[in-house]
C-alpha cells in the first residue's frame, strides 16, 4: 500500500540522508524519518539539549529520567554516543558540523524563510535551538502539512509570522509535494501519488516552477 500523509512526508525526507550523517530532528513528523531510512543508512542523531547519538525511544518502564530529547521525551543513547555539555552541543550546530536538520513549521515561503516558533499573542517558552539550527546547518528541510486546517496554504509568497530563520530553508516536503528552494524561487520536484501540478498550484500561495524531470513522491 502506498504511503500517504505524514508517513509519506517522513519517507521522502529520509531519502535526503547519507550514511554517517550527523542530523538534528525536530519534534513530531521529523522524528518519524528514522523509521524510513534507506538500507545501509545509519545516522548520528544530535539533540541540542546535549546528546550525540540518540537511540530509539524506550518504553516508559525502561526510561531514564536523566536522558531526554529536546522535546522533553525519554530517549536512549546508541553505542558510541555521548552526553555532551550544552556549549559543545551548540558548538556543533553553530560551527557547521551538523549535516542536516528537519523542522516543522507554521509558515515557510518562496525565499526560504521559516516561521515556526510563535503566533503573536500566544504565550510560549521561546524558539529554543531552532534559530541556531537555521543559522548553522548545511541542509534545512521543512516538513509540514501543505495547508492549515482552514485550507489556507502554509507555503507562502512571504511569511507573515515572526521568522525563526531567514533565507535558510533548502527543501520543503509536504503530504502533497516536494519543493526545492533555489535562489530563483521554489521548484516543484515531486508530487504525491494522485496529485497533479494543477492541484499543487491550486493549494499553494507561493509561485513555483516545475522541474523538467518531475517525479512522484514515495
Amino acid at each position: 500500500m502506498a504511503l500517504t500523509g505524514r508517513a509519506l512526508i517522513a519517507s521522502r525526507t529520509a531519502k535526503f540522508f547519507k550514511d554517517g550523517d550527523l542530523v538534528n530532528l525536530g519534534i513530531g513528523v521529523p522524528t518519524m524519518c528514522v523509521n524510513y531510512l534507506p538500507e545501509g543508512v545509519d545516522l548520528w542523531l544530535e539533540a541540542e539539549i546535549g546528546i550525540v547519538g540518540c537511540g530509539p525511544t524506550p518504553k516508559w518502564a525502561d526510561a531514564d529520567p536523566d536522558c531526554i530529547d529536546a522535546g522533553g521525551q525519554p530517549t536512549t543513547i546508541i553505542k558510541g554516543g555521548s552526553v555532551v555539555p550544552h556549549d559543545m552541543s551548540f558548538g556543533l550546530i553553530r560551527g557547521g558540523h551538523v549535516d542536516a536538520t528537519v523542522l516543522g513549521t507554521l509558515q515557510v515561503d518562496a525565499e526560504g524563510n521559516i516561521a515556526n516558533w510563535i503566533i503573536p499573542g500566544k504565550v510560549i517558552p521561546g524558539m529554543g535551538g531552532a534559530m541556531d539550527l537555521c543559522a548553522g546547518v548545511k541542509r534545512i528541510v521543512v516538513t509540514t502539512d501543505h495547508c492549515e486546517k482552514s485550507g489556507a496554504s502554509k507555503i507562502l509568497k512571504k511569511c507573515t509570522l515572526p521568522l525563526t530563520g531567514a533565507k535558510c530553508v533548502t527543501d520543503i516536503v509536504t503530504e502533497r509535494a516536494y519543493f526545492k528552494v533555489t535562489p530563483n524561487g521554489l521548484v516543484l520536484q515531486e508530487v504525491a501519488p494522485g496529485y497533479t501540478v494543477e492541484d499543487i498550484r491550486a493549494c499553494t500561495d507561493a509561485d513555483f516552477t516545475v522541474a523538467d524531470d518531475l517525479g512522484v513522491m514515495e
